[in-house]
C-alpha cells in the first residue's frame, strides 16, 4: 500500500472520529454492547459495492458476507460462508437474507472466459462453487451477445446461490418455520438501479418503492 493511500485512509479515519462518530455517538455506544441485525446481506467483494451505502442503512443493520462472486458453497462443504450463515440465522436470528449480484462482476466474467484463471488457481477452485452456471444460462436464454450474456450469468448466479442457500440445513429449517425470507437482487453499478428476482414471473424486475409492497408475495417461492 502506498504512503499516499495510507494517508488517505488515516485522514478518513480522523474525519470519521471527529464528525461521523459524533453525529451517531449514541448509536455506536449502543452497538458496543451487542448487535441485532435484521438482514444477512450476501454480496461480492468487489470494491465498488457498498451494502450500507446503497441501502442507506446504519452500522448494525446489516450482517454482511462478502466473497468473490457472492457464492455459497454447496451443502456439506465446511466453509466460512456456511459458518457465517449459520450464525446469522441461529444466533442473530435475522429475518431476511439478500443475495446481491452486481454488474461487470469479475468472477462471473471469469466463468464465461475459459482459461482466464489459469494463473489464479485459488480463484479457479473457488469458482467451482458455480459449476454449470454458464450452461444453465444458455439453457434459459440461448445464445446472446457477450455483454448480454454477462448480465444474464450474473442474474442466473443469484438464482443458483439462492438454491445453494436453501440446501443448507439451518436455512431450510428457518424457511420451513417462516423465520426467514430470501431475496435475490442484481445491482447495476453505473446507474445505481437494483432489480429483484420475482419468483412468480421467474424474472428480474426493477426494485423500487412501488414494488416494496409486492416483495412478500413475489419472494414467496423462497419463504
Amino acid at each position: 500500500m502506498s504512503i499516499r493511500t495510507m494517508q488517505k485512509l488515516i485522514s478518513g479515519l480522523s474525519q470519521f472520529q471527529n464528525s461521523d462518530y459524533r453525529h451517531k455517538q449514541s448509536l455506536f455506544e449502543e452497538l458496543a454492547h451487542g448487535q441485532s441485525p435484521q438482514t444477512l446481506f450476501i454480496t461480492c467483494s468487489d470494491s465498488r459495492i457498498d451494502p450500507n451505502l446503497i441501502t442507506r442503512s446504519d452500522p448494525g443493520d446489516l450482517f454482511v458476507l462478502r466473497n468473490a462472486g457472492n457464492l455459497i458453497p454447496r451443502h456439506g462443504q465446511a466453509s466460512g460462508e456456511a459458518a457465517t450463515i449459520e450464525y446469522a440465522i441461529k444466533a442473530l436470528r435475522v429475518q431476511d437474507i439478500v443475495v446481491c449480484g452486481h454488474s461487470q462482476c469479475g468472477a462471473m466474467n471469469a466463468i464465461l472466459q475459459t482459461g482466464s484463471c489459469d494463473q489464479l488457481p485459488a480463484v479457479a477452485a473457488w469458482l467451482q462453487n458455480a459449476d454449470g452456471l454458464a450452461q444453465r444460462t444458455l439453457q434459459r436464454h440461448g445464445e446472446q451477445s457477450p455483454e448480454r450474456m454477462l448480465e444474464l450469468v450474473i442474474q442466473e448466479n443469484v438464482r443458483m446461490q439462492l438454491e445453494n442457500l436453501q440446501a443448507l440445513r439451518c436455512v431450510a429449517d428457518a424457511l420451513s418455520n417462516d423465520q426467514v425470507q430470501l431475496h435475490g437482487w442484481a445491482y447495476d453499478i453505473g446507474s445505481g438501479k437494483v432489480e429483484m428476482l420475482d419468483c412468480e414471473k421467474d424474472a428480474f424486475v426493477p426494485l423500487s418503492d412501488a414494488a416494496f409492497s409486492e416483495i412478500n408475495d413475489s419472494t414467496s417461492g423462497f419463504a
